[in-house]
């Protein structure tokens, strides 16, 4: 299913992109500090609560332990990097298959935009609630309780017999998806400043390695029939309960847990009104809305796309959402890291809005299978420099007091989207063509390009208040 913090949207989906030598502003809500992995780098870690690594003592951690408590105190980021790899390979599995869950039961391509919809819609209201609770009672319970109800909805997704299901499934997997947000929180609390972009590379090389290697197992377990990849995904969250039951200790201890969040920093709404007061950032905001409104919707409609374009089946697919995940580890993992430095933000959001624009308007008019490849190859290129570019620029441009605005305003902005974005692409594949989704996608890379082009105009201007 999709995550905004999973998804390939630049996450764009992937978000795996940790600049160096920077570090994360603790002080942050859990849920608004990880919710743009992209902007790590541009905030400042000042949380006085968070003592070292070894002054913390895990409630379990007593004289004469054995092995497997040895690990617990040793290893927390080895444990965390385990669970998110297996949440994530699960994931990753169930993916490219779902607009095929939907088909069984007679779902069209706006049925499938509106799962996209719900399950964003769930994760816009449940999130910064998960993000609180964690804060509360701890990681661990929170955890662990996402990925009971993760493998509970994939169970129902490979079960149900009706397009009722398929909701309730895609529901409780946004109401419970959580996972990826509170892990960012457990390598905060359990690591120095200076070792934590370290510990959340570690994260993100998780992420990659199950977006990588689910949507390939998925496929092929979908040559079975589509119970087995489901039933799959359900059997490993559930196993990495267990996992996490045994081996994951508690990183938040009692004193450091804060009380519940008041209700205004918790609605998205009015984050999106203290958002749209930061004035002398709205052009690149637009920008930024703009172009993750293009991308959000193609990653549910495409199965359906090259379904009745090319003919591919759920395997198919499944092997070619490996492949995007491939170019999303290699273009944010390695390629951007190596540009930022040489090439500025600037340029590189410039270079990757125009190549959005073009890669998208080339799936439209794509009449060859195997131009796939190289038009999506080139699309991940664009997204993976460009998203992580403009959230840097807009963090750059923000004052220190109103970094915590920003990142929860974005978090919210970036939610609208994925609200929007899933349900406009099935209704105009449905309504009007197969390539129409992607002209649509053309157009908003084009109009962000535009507004960026507006904002990076203006020069030295004051920082955001």
């Amino acid at each position: 299913m999709m995550t905004s913090c999973r998804m390939l949207k630049g996450y764009h989906k992937l978000p795996l992109c940790a600049k160096p030598n920077l570090q994360v502003d603790a002080s942050l809500p859990i849920n608004l500090r990880t919710a743009f992995p992209e902007a790590w780098g541009k905030l400042t870690y000042n949380h006085k609560s968070y003592a070292p690594p070894r002054q913390r003592a895990f409630p379990s951690q007593r004289a004469g332990e054995g092995s497997l408590s040895a690990i617990r105190r040793q290893s927390p980021l080895l444990l965390i990097f385990i669970m998110v790899f297996a949440d994530l390979l699960s994931y990753g599995i169930i993916l490219p298959l779902l607009p095929f869950y939907v088909q069984r039961q007679q779902g069209g391509a706006a049925v499938v935009g509106s799962l996209g919809s719900l399950y964003a819609l769930m994760q816009l209201f449940s999130g910064p609630i998960m993000g609180s609770l964690s804060d509360r009672y701890g990681r661990r319970p929170v955890l662990l309780g996402c990925l009971v109800g993760t493998s509970l909805a994939y169970l129902i997704l490979g079960v149900s017999g009706s397009l009722s299901g398929v909701f309730l499934a895609v529901a409780l997997d946004g109401i419970t998806g959580g996972n990826l947000t509170t892990a960012y929180a457990y390598i905060a609390d359990v690591t120095r400043p200076q070792e934590r972009s370290r510990g959340m590379g570690m994260v993100g090389a998780a992420f990659g390695l199950g977006i990588m290697v689910g949507p390939a197992v998925g496929g092929l377990l979908s040559r079975h029939g589509l119970e087995l990849p489901a039933i799959a995904a359900s059997l490993i969250a559930l196993a990495n309960v267990c996992f996490g039951l045994l081996a994951l200790p508690e990183s938040l201890t009692p004193e450091r847990r804060s009380q519940p969040a008041a209700w205004r920093a918790l609605n998205p709404l009015f984050q999106l009104i203290d958002l749209f007061q930061l004035v002398s950032l709205r052009w690149l905001l637009a920008a930024i809305f703009c172009l993750n409104l293009a991308f959000s919707g193609l990653q549910t409609n495409f199965p359906l796309y090259s379904q009745q374009r090319f003919g591919w089946n759920a395997s198919q697919n499944g092997l070619f959402f490996a492949y995007v995940g491939i170019c999303a580890v290699l273009v944010q993992g390695v390629l951007f890291r190596w540009a930022q430095p040489r090439l500025g933000e600037k340029r590189l959001a410039i270079w990757g809005l125009t190549l959005m624009a073009v890669c998208l308007a080339g799936l439209a008019v794509a009449c060859q299978a195997w131009m796939l490849y190289p038009i999506v190859g080139l699309a991940a290129l664009g997204s993976g420099v460009s998203i992580p570019s403009l959230t840097g620029i807009t963090s750059s441009r923000s004052s220190a007091s109103a970094q915590g605005r920003l990142m929860g305003g974005m978090q919210a902005l970036l939610s609208l989207t994925m609200i929007l974005g899933p349900s406009m692409a099935g209704v105009s594949f449905e309504l009007i063509s197969d390539g129409a989704p992607y002209w649509l996608g053309s157009l908003l890379s084009a109009l962000a390009l535009l507004l960026a082009r507006l904002a990076l105009r203006h020069e030295g201007e004051e920082p955001g208040e």
